[in-house]
């Protein structure tokens, strides 16, 4: 007896290591080609099967000299729940039956033959058979019911997979291109995604391991499928012959397209709950592109809608601000040509400075809205040349000198400010832009003070004034086109002159913005990327023609 309790745990470890065997490779399904547990089998699983009886025997000649008949048949039992665990039901019987023929060949007298000397073993044999039946089908149906709930875990994970990369992605092409791809790798096939044109004839738009060509016959089956909405081909009821399966697209509105899924196995694609699944990722797709082409709708809709609301502020704008200068050059021209006798010298004068003041505001109006056109359209061309800020500031301040009137403005250029590659007409617009901003929202005896510094690799230039400053609402949207800010205090343009600014500083590559400053007042600052060395100061003359204070280092 001291010899039997090693035996039986050895035999007891070998069993359990090959049953962890069978079941690690009972699990290893893979989509798209789910094994098919079921009655259907080959020799292969009956040769397998005899193979484990012929074990059992063995292990069972082993045993013999030691133990009793019934713990043999014990063993006889774990081999057909070892045979039933790969899914096979046929198989298990055959493994069943088979157990108790060999048992009665080679363990009951008379040795070696079907005969029974005691008909108690007949009864014996009966047990060993239900049971080995009932085991072997509660294995399979356990088998079955874990394979398929990883299958359904597979094709929901598949699911998911596809609407995660379809909603993040956006246009019709790529939504195409990675739904053909997911479906080609999950169900091993060629597929082909085809959308109608605009006479309603289906194309191919997507193709994933294809060729994009279709003969006739492929092409009408893909329209016949796309019209009715039906599927067709492989595995259905309509055309079973044709080798591809066609899925419509179907859509909340109708069929929006259609795919075609030649698969590499057939026999893989025709299992109901891969057809199933199919649809779903076929409906999938549908939405998506139904969802784009809504989006893309909207988005067109919502330009229009801009579009109108730009050209109502336009003309509302325009023809105000046109018509105030319009009617003084009228006016005053109508005057002089009416009462040329009657007026007097300074009167006739007035008369024509008014006209002069006035074309050149009309002049201002015109040439910003032909500037805010060319950078809308992205027509500005920018010719950058190294210039002294000094000489675009100065320029500016003498182009706008009759406006600055006796308003004092204070410049704080650096020392050493570098040589900036720019062009100089259209920066000395930005500075004139900025330094007209200034006079019309603030008090004619308030200074405007320039500041120019180098920062990092950018030149920082400041304007800034030292009026009411800026209503908090404005800061985010000051630089868009046509707004007008609040607390005008001198007639206005028509809300252009900073969103050309801000275009005219992105052309060059730099920033702008604005901001309140601690002690009151706005402050425009925008900044231009450097690219050459400091240079002396050549413009004091001009500064001085001017009347403007030499510049000194920044304060504020």
């Amino acid at each position: 007896m001291p010899t039997k309790v090693p035996i039986m745990n050895l035999f007891s470890w070998i069993c359990e290591c090959i049953a962890y065997a069978i079941r690690g490779k009972a699990v290893e399904v893979k989509l798209p080609a789910p094994s098919v547990p079921g009655w259907s089998s080959t020799w292969r699983d009956y040769g397998i099967s005899a193979l484990w009886v012929g074990l059992s025997t063995a292990v069972g000649f082993l045993m013999y000299p030691y133990f009793e008949l019934s713990n043999l048949i014990m063993v006889y039992l774990l081999g057909v729940v070892l045979v039933s665990m790969r899914g096979q039901r046929w198989p298990s019987i055959f493994a069943s039956v088979l157990s108790v023929l060999i048992f009665d060949v080679f363990f009951v007298p008379p040795y070696y033959t079907f005969a029974v000397a005691d008909t108690q073993y007949v009864i014996t044999f009966a047990v060993m058979l239900l049971v080995g039946l009932i085991i072997s089908q509660l294995t399979v149906l356990s088998r079955q019911q874990a394979e398929t709930a990883w299958l359904r875990e597979q094709r929901t994970a598949a699911m998911h997979a596809l609407s995660r990369q379809l909603a993040s992605s956006r246009g019709t092409d790529k939504l195409l291109e990675i739904a053909v791809k997911h479906i080609a790798e999950v169900f091993d096939s060629q597929v082909l995604a085809l959308l109608p044109d605009p006479q309603g004839r289906l194309t191919v738009r997507a193709g994933y391991r294809a060729e994009f060509a279709m003969n006739p016959k492929e092409q009408s089956v893909a329209q016949w499928v796309y019209d009715l909405g039906q599927m067709a081909g492989l595995g259905t009821q309509t055309l079973p012959f044709v080798d591809a399966v066609y899925v419509p697209l179907l859509g909340s509105k109708g069929p929006v397209g259609a795919l075609r899924v030649h698969p590499t196995d057939s026999q893989r694609l025709v299992i109901p709950e891969q057809m199933r699944l199919l649809e779903a990722f076929a409906s999938q797709t549908a939405l998506a592109l139904e969802v784009d082409r809504l989006q893309e709708e909207a988005r067109k809709t919502q330009l229009q809608i801009e579009s109108e609301r730009l050209r109502s502020s336009l003309l509302s704008s325009v023809s105000h601000d046109l018509r105030t200068p319009l009617a003084a050059i009228i006016g005053s021209a109508s005057s002089l040509v009416e009462m040329e006798d009657t007026l007097k010298p300074g009167v006739r004068k007035e008369l024509a400075q008014t006209i002069h003041n006035e074309a050149e505001r009309l002049s201002r109006l015109v040439n910003n809205l032909l500037q805010a056109t060319r950078l809308e359209g992205g027509t500005v061309e920018v010719h950058k040349e190294l210039h002294n800020l000094e000489e675009v500031v100065g320029a500016a301040l003498h182009r706008l000198e009759k406006q600055l009137g006796d308003r004092p403005v204070i410049t704080h250029l650096a020392m050493d400010l570098p040589m900036v590659s720019l062009d100089d007409i259209l920066l000395g617009q930005v500075m004139i832009n900025l330094l007209e901003n200034a006079i019309r929202y603030t008090p004619a005896a308030t200074p405007i003070e320039i500041a120019a510094s180098v920062k990092d690799d950018h030149l920082l230039v400041e304007v800034a004034d030292h009026g009411p400053g800026l209503v908090p609402e404005e800061v985010e949207q000051i630089f868009n086109k046509f707004y007008r800010g609040q607390g005008q205090l001198q007639g206005g343009g028509v809300g252009l002159g900073l969103a050309i600014c801000w275009g005219i500083v992105e052309a060059h590559g730099g920033r702008i913005w604005a901001d309140n400053r601690p002690d009151g007042g706005a402050v425009f600052r925008f900044t231009l990327p450097l690219n050459a060395k400091p240079m002396p100061k050549v413009i004091d003359s001009l500064l001085e023609e001017i009347k403007c204070p030499r510049p000194i280092p920044p304060s504020w």
